[in-house]
């Protein structure tokens, strides 16, 4: 589809809209855009975007213009400010389906805009704005448009506009005050300046300027033979104001406004506070109480909750007949616009006149107020009563070493606390004066690392002796626990301690038929003996308990076998190293090892060199066939 422009783009697109509100920066989001739709408003603007920050910023598109898409809010125009054709493309073209046109901001006064060099600002520079609007019309699949100020030169001003619509701007805005004319020098606009351009361009033109009612609306239609009316302040006071009807009372455009902010979340507390402090205006000028609590409210529950107690005291007002007397044309519940008072003229019988300026300002500058302070200031000095706002008196900083900002007085290296971390990162140091630890804290990772190296498991797998100590898991010693190097028995006395390495037991070593092995049965290497080692009659050795030496798992000895010296054991035992089990006597966990014992059941002096620990591969003739455990 070609896209379309002038007045077919007028009356397709944006449906002959005639009642227009205008981008206002942090006021004419959705919410508010929607309530105007309500009443009367068929054609709105996003706020102003910043062009540059739009195309970096997924989060600034997202939370300006993506999250607030809504059917109802269409036909829509999104503004941007930009002084850069490349950068207000690309920023155009990510806008560029979400809305119906794309507008260029060459309007705004303010000192935002001088700083970054947009806005009203750009309108001397015709060779770069005819560049930007000619390359948007090239590449962009909708219409551009452009909203002005007018020069003090009526023909400059037709001049200037007629420029736009050759460059390939299909609708212009005309507001028909100059760049200066802004805050108490506002003034009164010019509809002539507007009626020129629309006589002069072949394009829509939108009037901007002095629509405070519906009566102005009507009156500017007439006089200037424009194609609609944009209205900015007169709407933040009278969101009603396209409605041909009287002015309704404020709290229900508050409360109206509230409501359709919970139905479209999220909305920033900041712009809904100011749209009520707009509401409201008139009547907090008497009730400066809840003035001070709808500053100081933190959610939406407590703004909501302000105007409802403002409602509460204009309908108490009412109910009484009270006429307070404030000069305005409506009582001050009614929405009514707010008129900035004009400056005073200097009295030409006196001296040389004085340039107008701001009450603030006035203040500030007259000799009669020399320690005034502005009302940032005083908020300063009363969170720190030492607070000097004397240039002259400002204690000079140390610079840093690398940079010109003021290093840290506690900094090791000098240095800013920028400079700083660079050098402290770079070198791995810490500096306190900043609470920079990287060193502290990569020798912490590093002392944690080498703790996890030298770690070892914590428990031993089962039938593995550790040296120097014999360890194992779910032993249950047989007629009762054993301590350390006793030999615990029915009726006898541990005797003469521990056995230690080929050490021989003697004393009560008579065997019998099931006995059970005494004090002194040969240590383990390592030198402890087990404690209670019991073995009975014709018993089988538990599970996992096999070590150096010892019978292996289930090799259970009958009745009145022996095995000999190095020799292996019948029915299908097997004694290891040279040791024998004795006669009836099962292999427990630590029991004799590394020693040799004879048939009769004492043991003879153990060798004291200890042997060597087995190959991991064993010879053929050192493996033994074990037989399954026999059941119990």
């Amino acid at each position: 589809m070609a896209k379309l422009q002038g007045f077919e783009f007028w009356r397709t697109t944006l449906k002959e809209a005639r009642f227009v509100v205008a981008p206002m920066v942090d006021q004419s989001e959705l919410a508010w855009r929607l309530l105007s739709r309500r009443h009367g408003a068929q054609l709105c603007y996003t706020p102003m975007l910043h062009a540059q920050v739009f195309v970096r910023d997924a989060n600034y598109r997202r939370e300006n213009l993506y999250n607030e898409v809504c059917q109802e809010d269409r036909p829509l125009i999104t503004q941007f400010c930009a002084n850069d054709p490349e950068v207000f493309l690309q920023a155009a073209l990510l806008a560029q389906d979400y809305c119906d046109a794309i507008d260029l901001n060459l309007g705004c006064p303010q000192m935002i805009a001088k700083r970054g060099h947009y806005g009203a600002f750009l309108q001397d520079e015709w060779e770069l704005l005819e560049k930007m609007v000619r390359l948007a019309h090239e590449k962009l699949s909708v219409p551009i448009t452009c909203k002005i100020r007018v020069f003090k030169e009526l023909e400059r001003t037709v001049r200037y506009a007629q420029m736009l619509e050759k460059a390939g701007c299909q609708l212009i805005t005309v507001h028909g005050r100059t760049k200066d004319q802004k805050g108490p020098m506002t003034g009164v606009a010019n509809w002539e300046h507007i009626m020129a351009v629309r006589k002069a361009v072949n394009i829509p033109v939108f009037a901007n300027g002095n629509i405070q009612h519906w009566s102005d609306v009507e009156r500017c239609i007439q006089e200037t033979g424009v194609q609609g009316v944009m209205s900015a302040e007169g709407n933040l006071h009278n969101p009603a104001l396209f409605e041909a009807c009287s002015p309704p009372p404020v709290w229900e455009m508050a409360e109206e406004y509230l409501e359709v902010v919970k139905q479209h979340p999220p909305c920033t507390l900041s712009f809904v506070r100011a749209h009520l402090f707009k509401l409201w205006h008139h009547t907090l000028q008497i009730h400066q109480d809840l003035r001070e609590e709808l500053g100081k409210v933190k959610n939406m529950e407590g703004l909501a909750g302000v105007s409802k107690q403002l409602r509460l005291r204009c309908q108490e007002e009412i109910a009484r007949g009270t006429q307070l007397e404030g000069g305005l044309p409506f009582p001050h519940w009614i929405c009514q616009p707010y008129f900035r008072p004009l400056p005073k003229e200097p009295d030409g019988d006196g001296p040389a006149a004085k340039k107008p300026t701001s009450h603030k300002r006035a203040l500030e500058d007259s000799d009669e107020a020399t320690d005034a302070l502005s009302k940032n200031k005083q908020k300063k000095r009363s969170r720190n009563p030492n607070k000097n706002f004397c240039a002259e008196q400002k204690p000079k900083y140390i610079k840093c070493e690398q940079c010109e900002n003021p290093k840290g007085n506690k900094c090791v290296f000098d240095l800013c606390r920028a400079c700083c971390k660079k050098k402290a990162y770079g070198e791995v140091a810490d500096c306190p004066g900043h609470g920079l630890r990287f060193k502290t804290r990569a020798e912490r990772l590093k002392a944690e690392e080498d703790a996890a190296k030298g770690r070892r498991p914590a428990g031993a797998k089962e039938g593995v002796a550790k040296e120097a100590g014999a360890k194992e898991e779910g032993d249950a010693a047989n007629d009762g626990d054993a301590k350390e190097g006793d030999a615990k028995e029915e009726g006898d006395t541990a005797k003469d301690g521990d056995a230690k390495e080929g050490d021989v037991a003697k004393e009560g070593d008579a065997k019998e038929e099931g006995d059970v092995a005494k004090e002194g049965d040969a240590a383990k290497d390592g030198g402890v003996a087990k404690e209670g080692d019991a073995a009975k009659d014709g018993d089988a050795a538990k599970d996992g308990d096999a070590k150096e030496g010892v019978a292996k798992e289930g090799d259970g000895k009958e009745e009145g076998d022996a095995a000999k010296e190095g020799g292996v054991a019948k029915d299908g035992g097997v004694a290891k190293d040279g040791g024998v089990a004795k006669e009836g006597d099962a292999a427990k966990d630590g029991d004799a090892k590394e020693g040799v014992a004879k048939e009769g059941g004492v043991a003879k002096e153990a060798e004291r060199s200890r042997s060597p620990p087995p190959p991991s591969d064993p010879s053929p003739e050192l493996q033994v066939w074990s037989k399954p455990p026999a059941p119990l």
